[in-house]
């Protein structure tokens, strides 16, 4: 498999781990940042014989239900990061003692502050739980914002399953990804709030016309 892509691997890595987490009765949550991968990871699940329940934006009125069963024995669900939010998964009898939910974040997101949203789905109000991330060099936030000379100069690591590997791919590819993409959107909006605030301005001047 060494000529396999990146991303080819870290789907098959996530169903594997789906499979070895749902063996042992734990519930999952999969979060995903587009309904596009959401149906994506349903395919797979489907072609490995996982039943589960879809949350996107095309199941808005079997939401309540679906987040009730979310957190059943065994249950698998795969959801768009908004889908479902504000609202807790309350565990069934007896999965708080096998570990309770296990949260699969399937990408980066430009802001660490929904990662956190969607690690946090997991835990609430003092069960236990757990989350993992699977990411690849050829997400679109690395690709976006990931300096090339950082791409480039990691990338050769990557193969390399250690600690200290792991660390600094996280810290200087993903999470400089996620910083570079915070302060651009952060731009933005304070360019976007000088143009609002200007043209307020100007049509203080304009007076009315008859």
């Amino acid at each position: 498999m060494g000529g396999a892509s990146k991303t080819w691997l870290k789907w098959a890595g996530l169903v594997k781990h789906v499979v070895d987490i749902h063996q042992k009765g734990r519930p999952i949550l999969i979060g995903t940042r587009s309904v596009e991968f959401s149906e994506h990871i349903s395919k797979l699940l489907h072609e490995s014989g996982l039943n589960h329940e879809v949350l996107n934006a095309r199941q808005d009125a079997h939401e309540a239900d679906i987040i009730q069963k979310a957190g059943l024995k065994g249950q698998i669900t795969v959801a768009t990061n908004m889908a479902g939010r504000g609202t807790d998964i309350k565990l069934a009898e007896k999965v708080a003692e096998i570990g309770g939910l296990h949260v699969i974040a399937t990408e980066c997101h430009e802001a660490r502050r929904i990662d956190r949203q969607l690690f946090g789905r997991c835990g609430r109000q003092g069960d236990p739980g757990s989350y993992v991330m699977f990411v690849s060099f050829e997400d679109e936030l690395v690709l976006k914002f990931c300096p090339r000379y950082l791409q480039g100069f990691f990338n050769r690591f990557s193969r390399y399953d250690n600690f200290i590997v792991h660390f600094l791919i996280e810290r200087f590819v993903f999470r400089k990804s996620q910083e570079i993409a915070e302060k651009k959107f952060e731009k933005d909006r304070k360019n976007l709030l000088k143009i609002d605030t200007r043209l307020k301005s100007l049509l203080a001047f304009s007076g009315n016309i008859d």
